[in-house]
Parts: structure tokens; sequence; C-alpha cells
């Protein structure tokens, strides 16, 4: 029997370029990342892609009948089948250009959430994403809910079967929502325990954060030996890996834990549903901020991510090191001026992840970073106490120890998180 390999769906990208936006980034380099995120997906094909200005956005049907008329006419003669929009779409409008244009339609959150659905790995990664999705379709019942009767992976946004009535779509969405946080709550209990063995292992956690596809993973597979998939493609890694790590002159042991890219405009219900699978950020003892500061936007790329980190609630007291990554792309005269601006600031290291350049540098500053974090204690155990003894011999943090009457004073070198698991045992 002929197999026919499914044909991809063709795509053309619009980024709404606002005048009256006050914030908005270069019209250019919007678009280019429109159609990354678009590229992130599979069986996706961009055959189209423009910025359109506007004054304002047209409460039904986004842009205005002239430029609707003229994009028809573009959209028509590539034979598109997916018309994907750089920004948040009303249900109304969305209704109103599917009409108008005779193809599907996606907005920014809508095509975010097609790319986690597919990147997502692990049980809660999927069960977080599949909320969120119920959660973003539920505010658009003028458009039917295809998930439940999917075909392919991702939501059912861009393809899958016909449409279902609304009722039916809204009462599907109920009842998979309860259906969904049941499970979660168990996935959730499973992951404390996870979380609590964790907690017996005294090594400090480091973890990677930074605007998508700044390099983190690449770093992370150069420090580690592991094989997380590392792609020029945004959003390449969903779901947070850990792997212990050696550092340099004795500096002992660490967590490192690589972390989902963060992105402009990334929605707020999505954020919210990843709080625990960035847990690792917060309560990570030391936090690596990885920057591609090759992107002429990598200011604002900046901007973003400690935004999104103060919106997670992210200690403002945990230390931070800004990682300027991808020095190999810039020109050697640029480069070299960068290196002496990172020269000039302890907490700030020029690297590249591919070459290896400057991460001597940046561990030996993480290890010092992290001894910076010990402080003396003394500790009085009873002969009774013999297993929390045993443990800070085992975990090497005593200093001295002299035996009394009832038992013995012991001095400890140690972090917080290690006194606190101390306490616990």
């Amino acid at each position: 029997m002929e197999i026919h390999e499914r044909e991809p769906t063709r795509a053309w990208v619009l980024h709404p370029d606002l005048k009256s936006d006050q914030h908005r980034r270069m019209a250019d380099y919007a678009l280019e990342e429109a159609v990354a995120l678009a590229a992130a997906l599979p069986d996706l094909e961009v055959v189209g892609a423009e910025s359109v200005r506007l004054q304002r956005p047209h409460p039904g049907l986004l842009f205005g009948t002239g430029k609707i008329a003229e994009l028809k006419q573009r959209i028509q003669e590539a034979e598109v089948d997916l018309v994907l929009i750089d920004g948040p779409v009303t249900p109304v409008q969305q209704r109103n250009l599917e009409k108008e244009w005779d193809v599907k339609l996606l907005d920014r959150t809508g095509l975010i959430l097609e790319i986690f659905s597919d990147r997502a790995r692990t049980r809660e990664g999927v069960l977080q994403v599949e909320m969120a999705a119920l959660k973003y379709q539920r505010t658009r019942l003028v458009r039917a809910w295809t998930h439940l009767e999917r075909q392919r992976g991702g939501l059912g946004f861009v393809g899958g079967p016909g449409e279902t009535q609304i009722e039916a779509d809204r009462r599907a969405i109920d009842e998979q929502l309860v259906r969904l946080r049941r499970q979660l709550d168990k996935v959730v209990r499973t992951r404390e325990l996870h979380r609590a063995a964790r907690a017996k292992v005294p090594f400090p956690v480091v973890a990677l954060v930074g605007y998508t596809n700044a390099g983190k993973s690449t770093l992370f597979n150069r420090l580690t030996g592991a094989e997380v998939m590392a792609k020029d493609m945004l959003f390449a890694t969903l779901d947070p890996t850990m792997r212990r790590v050696e550092l340099p002159e004795g500096g002992g042991e660490v967590i490192l834990s690589d972390t989902v890219g963060f992105i402009s405009d990334l929605p707020t219900e999505l954020v919210a549903s990843f709080r625990a699978t960035l847990e690792e950020v917060l309560s990570a003892n030391l936090i690596l901020h990885v920057r591609d500061i090759s992107h002429p936007e990598t200011e604002g790329q900046c901007a973003n991510v400690l935004e999104i980190m103060d919106s997670l609630g992210v200690n403002r007291d945990t230390p931070v090191l800004e990682v300027w990554n991808k020095i190999d792309l810039l020109p050697e005269e640029d480069r070299s001026a960068l290196q002496q601006r990172a020269a000039r600031d302890e907490n700030i290291f020029a690297i590249s992840a591919v070459t290896g350049e400057g991460i001597p540098d940046l561990m030996q500053e993480v290890a010092s970073k992290l001894a910076s974090e010990t402080h003396e204690s003394q500790v009085t155990l009873t002969f009774a106490e013999g297993r929390k003894r045993a443990w800070l011999f085992e975990q090497d943090l005593v200093e001295a120890e002299t035996q009394t009457e009832t038992g013995f004073d012991l001095t400890v070198r140690w972090t917080a998180r290690q006194e606190k698991r101390f306490r616990d045992l």
C-alpha cells in the first residue's frame, strides 16, 4: 500500500506594528522572532511574513478593510492554510478574519501553547500545558474545541478534525479541566516526594535562566556532558533538566538546572501554569542569567527575563551572574570591547558555550559565590543523635569536634540550605 506523507501546513506570519505602543520592539526583529516561533512547530511551512503598520486595532477585524482585502489576495495566491498573528487577537476578530480570508487563524498565545504542547516531555509539563490551553480556549467559544479528537501532536488549533457544536465544546472543556486538575494533583504529590528526596542532597542548586534561544542548553551540555536538546530553535527546552556538576579546585558539587526559555509577551496563564516547573529557579542558591549578547535586541530580552523572574517571585537576595553568551558570533573588535566591559564587573562573564571561551572563569566565580554563602555554627548533639552526627561527617561539614559527658560539641561550616536540611533530619 502506498503511504503518502502529510503535506506541511502553509503558514503566513503577520506582525501588527502598533504606532501607539510605546514599548514596541523594532518591527523587523519582532517579525523575525515570530517567524522563528512558527518554525519551532513541526509540520509548518512559513510561506510569507510581513509587518503591518496599525494606528490602532480595529475592534471587529483588527486591520482596516483595505488592508484585509490586500492581505487576502496575497494569502490566496500563496495557498495559505493558516495565518499566524504575532499578538493578541480577540475571539470576534479571529472569527471575522477567518471568514474574510477563508483560513484558520492563530494568535501569539495560541501558537506558543501549540509549541509548548509539542515540546513538553514530563507528565506534569503535559498536564500544565493542556490546562493552560483549556483556559485559553474557554475565552474563545466562538470557535470549536478540537483538542479531544486531535489526530496529531499539539493542541488541535492548527489541524485536526472538523469543528463540533459550541455547547458540546463548553461541556467537554469543563469536564476535561476537572479531570486534568485531579491528575495534576496526583503528579504534584509525587513531585513533592521527589523534591523531598532531592532536599536530602546537600548540593547547592545553580539555575540557568534566559531568553529563549540564548544558548542555555548548549552551556548546560558543555558543563554536564549531557545531551539535552540544543537546537537553534525557540523553546527547544521546556522541561527542566538537572545534573550534578563538579566545581573547580575543590569547590564541591552543585546541581545545575536547565529551564524553559522566557519570551516577551509570554501568556500570563502559561507563566502561572509553569510556576512548579520553574521551582528550581525559585529555590536556587545562584542564578546564571544567560544572554545572547550577539542579538540586536539583547537589552530588551534581558528586561523581559528580569520582568518574568520578578513575576515568578524569585527572591531578590538570590545572587545572579550575567552570562554574555555567543561572543564567538561577534566581530573581533566588538568581542574585545565587550570582554573589557565584562571584566570591569565581577558579576558579568563574556563566554561562548560553543567554543568554551570564558567558561573556566565563570565556573571559578560560581564556586567563589557559593563558598561565600557558607557560615560557621556550633552544634551540640547527644549520644542518641548519632544519625545526625554521621550525616554531618558524610557531608564533610565538620571543622572541629569535642566529646562531652552527654554527647558532642561540633563546629560546622555549611550553607543555610544545608543547615535547614540538618534541622529537618
